[in-house]
């Protein structure tokens, strides 16, 4: 069934994203949101792998889930640096499981309904980084164009790791290869942040 057939659903199926792997997935019950799930632990885990139902949206979950990621960031922009770096890292622990608990649900390896690891990419892209539109507006642009092109070591990640580890850790190196490239701009061209 593709995404755009005028063929009708069964009525034991929810629609979650475009991507094929991810388009039906078997209802238990169904919660006040309409997603049906077999219980309360995978309506949890999809709600969070999909940003808060961000991943639904049918044209560019990505890219959505990486602008989900600006209300976190600027949340963390007023911490102090050693407690944003671990939240971020406690935050990309639990985007690996949840990421995996979703691939397990969707039966599909890295469906594009997830954004978890967008989101987790983005607060990498941002971390230590001054909270203002310039800084905000560009590392969101380098961080979606790194993980959409995927240059090395972003690939080799890719290929090279599996499950929810695979799903996430691509984007928390495009999002330390955005940090890098930034401070690298701001320190010849820019704004001081070094």
């Amino acid at each position: 069934m593709s995404f755009l057939s005028t063929e009708r659903q069964p009525p034991t199926a929810v629609r979650l994203c475009k991507d094929e792997t991810c388009f039906l997935t078997k209802m238990g019950h169904k919660d006040r949101h309409g997603i049906g799930m077999r219980n309360r632990r995978q309506a949890a885990v999809m709600f969070l792998a999909t940003g808060c139902y961000v991943g639904r949206i049918p044209i560019a979950p990505g890219t959505f889930g990486s602008l989900l990621a600006i209300l976190p960031c600027f949340l963390l922009s007023g911490l102090p640096l050693a407690v944003t770096f671990g939240i971020i890292f406690i935050f990309i622990g639990l985007a690996i499981w949840v990421a995996k608990a979703a691939e397990e649900i969707l039966k599909a390896q890295d469906p594009g309904c997830i954004v978890i690891d967008e989101v987790a990419g983005m607060m990498v892209t941002l971390a230590g980084l001054p909270f203002d539109v310039l800084t905000v507006v560009s590392g969101f642009i380098v961080f979606r164009i790194l993980d959409i092109i995927k240059p090395f070591p972003i690939r080799t990640a890719e290929r090279h790791l599996s499950g929810g580890t695979g799903v996430v850790l691509d984007d928390v190196v495009a999002g330390l290869m955005a940090n890098v490239l930034l401070r690298a701009i701001w320190t010849l061209f820019g704004p001081d942040i070094a």
